[in-house]
């Protein structure tokens, strides 16, 4: 890699009208640490804040409304409660010189009655194929209701409702979330979309439910603070597409003319034809993913190589998840160099608590506040 080429990733660059000091962001990531009704904590706001040096921060998966969450101990965006503590963790990170976009993430069939309070809904009723994680411990999932079409107009407005909540709170714009087998990837894919309405069977019809989600978000708050996140070939939570080739030609080219403020490709790996496609269909920027794989250690690098590939390749910020998660400082670090941080035992990921949270190192070798 050549200095000019290692410099890419430190120049500046825009996302819709958010100018950015550099390109590198900070993923979404579940950490588990708000409260039981989904207000996120104080510890929540020291986390981010932490890392307030990204480029942007894309604060972790929030739900929309209450049958739309997953896991216990998940934030969400739709109480006035939501608001103000989502407000406390922008104001750490505006303080520290940081900018934010939220997440919104609606689980879909991934959810339980006893994280919810609510039976899981989903584009047909077809159930998560494997056990679910409950404050009881793993339990079978439930096969989800079927959306009925007066089903799907409200949560379209829950996603409009949550995102004015988000900018209410603080954010500078929300993501998207249609990726990863929650519910917007449930309708994109052949194997959980089995309707015959106009939200299923056909290409056409199974990206209908994101680009109205997206279209009612952006009439809600403008475009250029929204952003999309998709996950191409990606079969976490039972997603079986089954015409990923077609899918998100389609699906990109459909939202190419919004002016959206960035599209966010997980899992990227520049010499895939598909990725080289998006590429060339979608106008704006383009946040990139780095498959670094999962349940392996990290490169020694963090995938600072795998970003200067996908920069190369055509994206124009890189994202990435648990180099800064366990590198409150990953920037500084990457930036000069330095050695990085590994991450610590999985099962402190999905923990309350600030061990494996706010307790990561910085340079200076000094623990960072718990």
């Amino acid at each position: 890699m050549t200095n000019a080429a290692a410099s890419d990733l430190f120049q500046p660059t825009t996302l819709g009208s958010l100018a950015l000091p550099h390109r590198l962001v900070m993923a979404p990531m579940t950490r588990n640490r708000a409260a039981a009704d989904g207000t996120p904590s104080q510890i929540m706001a020291t986390y981010y804040a932490q890392r307030a040096s990204a480029g942007l921060i894309i604060a972790e998966a929030t739900t929309p409304n209450q049958v739309g969450q997953t896991y216990a101990d998940i934030p969400g965006i739709y109480t006035d409660a939501h608001v103000a503590g989502w407000r406390a963790v922008t104001g750490a990170v505006a303080a520290a010189g940081g900018r934010m976009f939220l997440q919104l993430q609606h689980g879909g069939r991934v959810g339980h009655p006893d994280n919810s309070g609510l039976h899981p809904v989903a584009p047909s009723p077809v159930p998560l194929p494997e056990p679910i994680h409950t404050p009881s411990g793993a339990q079978d999932a439930v096969v989800p209701l079927e959306m009925t079409t007066a089903d799907i107009e409200a949560t379209i407005a829950d996603f409009a409702s949550a995102a004015e909540n988000a900018i209410a709170a603080g954010f500078a714009g929300v993501e998207v979330h249609s990726a990863n087998g929650y519910l917007l990837h449930q309708f994109l894919a052949q194997n959980t979309n089995q309707r015959t309405d106009s939200y299923g069977g056909s290409v056409a019809n199974r990206i209908r439910f994101t680009v109205a989600v997206v279209e009612a978000i952006a009439d809600a708050i403008g475009a250029e603070r929204v952003g999309v996140r998709i996950s191409p070939g990606v079969s976490v939570n039972g997603i079986d597409e089954g015409d990923t080739e077609d899918i998100y030609p389609a699906l990109v080219s459909a939202l190419a003319g919004k002016g959206l403020a960035y599209l966010h490709y997980v899992f990227a790996d520049s010499e895939q034809p598909l990725f080289q496609r998006v590429r060339a269909l979608w106008p704006g920027a383009l946040i990139a993913n780095p498959n670094l794989g999962w349940g392996v250690p990290l490169p020694e690098d963090g995938g600072r190589e795998a970003a200067q590939r996908l920069l190369a390749g055509g994206a124009d910020a890189i994202s990435l998840g648990r180099s800064f998660l366990a590198n409150p400082d990953l920037v500084e670090r990457l930036r000069t160099g330095a050695p990085l941080n590994p991450v610590r035992d999985a099962h402190l990921m999905y923990v309350g608590g600030a061990e494996g949270y706010t307790d990561y190192p910085t340079l200076d070798l000094t623990p960072t506040a718990g």
